[in-house]
């Protein structure tokens, strides 16, 4: 049984609407919010901003770590995923207004054991020496992974061998509350 969400929908509403001002602001040359529209979104979180057009992926960026409060993270990812993450071309401004965004407002990360890991509920952090990889809960849901493919793919994620799980790597796992526009995703 799921847990009751933590955001109420006006605080998501909120959230999402953030990161559309914040893509919009970028051409006009505004700064990002200064102070949070609500208390309970100052908090620092780690937080990851999905951009899609059309249903197709436009950008993905986020903090893993809690470094910024809420609201001012979801400001800076959403930019930075509409313009600055390498797999992209950044958006032009016909496109901006035509994005649809969707939020994984992450926990804080803890140890976990990989016999622990349950797939669509733990997001996941490996790290080894000066490597780390990070893979969103949804990502072993939404590409039909088994928990060792799930384990294996981060491995890879953090240019590792795929069995550096269960040769030394650190193992750590987060949750995420995932919400977005027009049901760009399912929350999990």
């Amino acid at each position: 049984m799921s847990s009751p969400p933590e955001f109420s929908e006006e605080y998501r509403q909120t959230l999402l609407r953030i990161a559309h001002e914040s893509i919009l602001s970028a051409f006009t040359d505004r700064a990002l919010p200064s102070s949070p529209p609500f208390p309970g979104l100052s908090e620092p979180r780690g937080v990851f901003t999905t951009l899609y057009l059309h249903g197709h992926l436009r950008g993905c960026v986020g903090y893993a770590m809690p470094v910024v409060p809420l609201y001012l993270a979801v400001a800076e990812t959403a930019r930075a995923a509409a313009f600055d993450d390498s797999r992209f071309n950044p958006v032009p401004k016909q496109e901006a207004p035509e994005l649809d965004v969707s939020l994984s407002v992450l926990s804080r990360v803890s140890p976990i054991q990989p016999e622990e890991v349950e797939v669509g509920r733990h997001g996941l952090v490996l790290s080894l020496g000066s490597r780390r990889g990070l893979l969103l809960p949804q990502v072993p849901v939404e590409c039909g992974w088994d928990r060792e493919t799930f384990l294996s793919q981060t491995c890879r994620k953090a240019g590792l061998p795929s069995d550096a799980w269960r040769n030394g790597a650190t193992l750590e796992a987060f949750t995420a509350e995932i919400f977005g526009d027009n049901k760009v995703c399912l929350p999990l």
